[in-house]
């Protein structure tokens, strides 16, 4: 059995279980207000949403994360994380694109998320003394 044969690389609640319990090991916290104890699952609306009681938002996992404000299901998300750090020698856009059989734009977007979060420290500034680069 493959590492790609996990659930949670094919199926959108299991995607979303799984990114759960690595984010929320003791249970679904409120990313608004910090809230834990009156967490409501309003999976019936959609997968993964959730409400708080204290501060009465809404919120799925993604909330915060490089998967947020993304139309993406999440197990496209999973399967690109996994190919970018699975990969010697990088993953292009282009070979995301055809691999997952999504747009280029998407792929595009998804390895920028991708390899931004990925970074360590912070960049220096570029040009002499810190200004600009012209």
């Amino acid at each position: 059995m493959s590492v790609l044969d996990k659930p949670y690389f094919h199926n959108e609640p299991a995607a979303f279980a799984f990114v759960e319990g690595i984010l929320w090991p003791q249970g679904p916290i409120c990313p608004h207000c910090g809230g834990y104890d009156r967490i409501y699952d309003l999976a019936k609306t959609r997968i993964g949403l959730r409400k708080c009681g204290q501060c009465r938002k809404q919120f799925t996992v993604r909330v915060g994360t490089i998967f947020e404000s993304s139309h993406l299901p999440l197990h496209i998300w999973l399967q690109a994380v996994f190919l970018m750090c699975a990969s010697k020698k990088g993953v292009s856009s282009h070979q995301l694109h055809r691999t997952l059989e999504i747009t280029y734009k998407s792929a595009w977007f998804l390895t920028h998320r991708i390899r931004e979060a990925m970074r360590s420290g912070e960049l220096a500034p570029f040009g002499s003394g810190g200004g600009d680069v012209a």
